[in-house]
């Protein structure tokens, strides 16, 4: 396949190094230039390309994996031209206190990170890889019917987008659980219990099953809460987003 990767920060690197390894051809885009994407492309075999020539040339698949503080500036005609049947993944987190500053519209638990993403993007986008270390998504895929292969969510509106980024899922070595609607990726965010668990497909139906579909005030506190000290943590430990 084409697949387009706008981001070269942590799940963009490893999404390529695992893409291009199965035989896919990347293209990866950065905010500062593909000149600037040399080292990457010699470690990863992807093709540096600007954020539209990774839209116009990623076929097959585009993945938007940028900070939740930057989908504002991408370019607004983007994805002008690029067939509305080609799913646009969404790989975004919303890190208030380390990265992105406080959103209004995603403090109130009415909008999910990913229907934001959607609105600024203008298109519709499919929830994937935002739960899975940048580390583990490249070393650890396992073959089907492994015993306790990992078990990755894949949330969107779109049926056939959802199948093609749940059979990418499963190339990557991952059991893919369809994760519901767009509306209902806040089960798989920051806080909650499907966030960088690495839970096998048995439990993560358990934990879908028992969260429900809509998303109650007191689940919103409760992974508000797990995510603030999750970031206070990290703060504590020098790391950088």
């Amino acid at each position: 396949m084409n697949i387009g990767i706008i981001g070269a920060g942590h799940i963009g690197s490893a999404l390529a190094v695992r893409l291009t390894s199965l035989g896919h051809s990347v293209y990866i885009a950065n905010s500062r230039g593909p000149e600037t994407l040399k080292e990457l492309a010699a470690k990863t075999g992807a093709t540096p390309v600007t954020a539209q020539e990774a839209a116009q040339r990623g076929t097959d698949i585009i993945v938007v994996t940028i900070p939740l503080k930057n989908i504002p500036d991408l370019p607004k005609d983007l994805f002008e031209g690029v067939p509305a049947t080609v799913p646009v993944i969404d790989t975004s987190n919303y890190y208030p206190l380390l990265r992105d500053g406080q959103i209004p519209e995603l403090e109130t638990g009415d909008l999910t990170e990913s229907e934001w993403v959607q609105q600024h993007l203008g298109r519709p986008v499919l929830k994937v890889f935002n739960n899975i270390f940048a580390a583990n998504l490249e070393n650890n895929g396992q073959p089907a019917g492994t015993p306790g292969r990992i078990a990755l969510t894949v949330a969107g509106d779109d049926a056939a987008a959802k199948q093609k980024a749940m059979a990418l899922v499963e190339e990557l070595g991952f059991d893919a659980v369809d994760g519901g609607s767009l509306h209902e990726s806040w089960r798989q965010q920051p806080g909650s219990p499907l966030y960088c668990t690495d839970l096998p497909t048995a439990e993560v139906k358990q934990h879908l099953a028992s969260l429900g579909t809509q998303r109650t005030p007191e689940q919103y506190a409760e992974f508000a809460t797990n995510q603030a000290a999750s970031e206070k943590q990290l703060e504590a430990q020098g790391v950088k987003l």
